[in-house]
This record gives C-alpha cells, structure tokens and sequence, in this order.
C-alpha cells in the first residue's frame, strides 16, 4: 500500500518575483541587441546575436517557470507527481511554486456526504425490506487515494453499498431472538457496527469514516400490508397483557384492603364473583353499566 509523504515547496511569492526577474532580464538582453544593431553603421559589422539569442532562451525559461505556480485552499492537497514517480503531497494553504514538470493533481479533503440509494434486500430472516444509509466521509491519505484505487469517489460508493447490504442480512428488521439487537430498536448498534465495517473496506483507498446511520427503513410494498397488521396486533396484545397485569394488581390489593379492614367477609363464592366483576369493569373496552342490588348480600 502506498503511504502519503508530506513534503514543503518554495513560497509562491518569492519565486513570482525571481520569474518576474528572469523574464526582465530577458526582455532586457533582446533590448540591448536591438540598441547594438541600431548603433552598427557600418554594413560589413554584424550586431551580436549572442544577445537575442540568450535574451529569447531567457524568455522562454521564465514562461515556462511562471507554470510551476499554484494555490491550494483550507482542506485541500496536491499531489506532486514527477515521469510517473510520486513525489510528495503539499497540504498547507497558499501560494506556492513546484517544479513545472510536476504533475499536481487536486484532492479536497473536506468532508463528503454519501446519500446511498434505496436497496431492496432481505434481512436475516428472509424478509424483504428497503434500506439506504448516509456515509459522512473524508480523504485521509491522498497517497492512496491517488494510486491504490482506480477512483477513490467510486470505490466509496459501491462499498458503501456493499456494507449496507451485508447489514441488513445480519440483523433482523424488528423480531429477533431475546436481546438480541435489531435494525429498527438498536438504532446506535446499528450504525456502529456499519460504520466499523464501512472502515474496514475503505481503508485501503486512504478515506476515512466519520459516521454512518440509516435514512430509510421499511418493509417491501410486498408484505408491508401484512406486516403492518402483525405489528398491530402485536401491539394490541401487549396492551392487553398491561391491562390485565394492572387489573389483577388492583383485585388483589382491594380484596386484602377489604380484609385487613374487616369491612366485609367474603367467601370463597363471592371473592370469585368479586374478582370476575372487578376484571370486567377494569378489562372492558366500554364503560360498564352496574346493577345496583336492593337485597341482602346473598339474595
């Protein structure tokens, strides 16, 4: 794998003057070869060419020096490359000025925004569900970057990709065994363990992951129908399971009240009357209608 070299170039304005010279004192030799073939008066004397010459060479130099210049923003790098072979990179903000036969290819490394698209997958039970996740990513490694991968933009996706399908077959969408995570409850577990696994297939192309959740989640439209209805009554009997739970809780502390107290003694009969006409009134949907009894306890 390659291994980024950071490396420190001339400043960018120290050199635009040099050049600035260079190109002067070319202008300046092609000048004064102008000013001695003026001077010649006499035909048979030839002016100095040796003055255009080196003032043209001279010319052409700083032309070609004023191309090593370059500028590189907050998070941004270049990469310097020289006939094929990897020079160094140039991190720090500026002007700065490089070899013109240098080969600078730009690298942002801000932070990027992978929004995955919807996949339709099965989970670890073979149901079908739709997926998509969002990769919060960066370059780390321009070196990398840059030569062990063909492009680095591409290599994130498609294994950005290939982890949330792999996710979703290891974890099921809301059922699974007991306390045992899934992809709708353990939100945080989720993306921890996506996000690890997004670390380990990127880094090889330099690219650093700084988070990595879900955005979308759901049954397929084939079977979300009658898994809304499993939900439903799901939820139905867990609020039945609590209600029935609360109503014998208060059967049995009204009748140990009624028996500490010794307000009245009951039987073995009217305890279970009491009890069938208490879970009613505390179990039932509707609000209960009682008849009032005129008679004895017994009548």
């Amino acid at each position: 794998m390659s291994q980024e070299k950071p490396i420190s170039v001339p400043n960018g304005w120290v050199m635009l003057l040099l050049n600035i010279a260079v190109l002067l004192a070319g202008v300046g030799l092609i000048v004064g070869f102008i000013v001695s073939a003026a001077a010649v008066q006499n035909k048979q004397d030839l002016p100095n060419f040796y003055f255009l010459g080196f003032g043209i060479f001279v010319i052409v130099l700083a032309i070609f020096l004023f191309n090593g210049h370059f500028t590189l923003q907050p998070n941004e790098a270049r990469v310097l490359m020289l006939f094929g072979a990897y020079r160094g990179t140039v991190r720090q903000s500026g002007f700065h000025w490089t070899n013109p036969l240098n080969t600078k290819q730009r690298i942002s490394l801000r932070a990027r925004n992978l929004n995955g698209e919807i996949l339709k997958v099965n989970d670890k039970r073979g149901n079908p569900i739709e997926i998509a996740a969002v990769v919060v990513w960066r370059v780390q490694d321009t070196a990398q970057a840059s030569f062990d991968v063909q492009d680095y933009v591409a290599y994130v996706k498609i294994q950005s990709e290939s982890a949330v399908r792999h996710l979703a077959n290891r974890f099921c969408y809301d059922h699974g065994d007991e306390h045992e995570p899934t992809l709708r409850s353990s939100v945080d577990e989720v993306s921890g363990t996506l996000q690890e696994e997004l670390r380990e297939r990127v880094g090889k192309a330099g690219v650093a992951i700084e988070e990595a959740r879900l955005t979308h989640l759901a049954y397929s439209p084939e079977i979300a129908g009658v898994m809304l209805r499993r939900q439903q009554a799901e939820a139905i009997i867990d609020a039945r399971q609590k209600i029935v739970h609360g109503a014998v809780t208060m059967v049995q502390m009204a009748l140990k009240d009624l028996a500490e107290n010794k307000v009245v003694e009951l039987d073995e009969e009217r305890k279970a009357s009491m009890v069938s006409n208490l879970l009613v009134v505390l179990c039932g949907e509707r609000e209960a209608q009682p008849v009032v009894n005129a008679g004895t306890l017994y009548s």
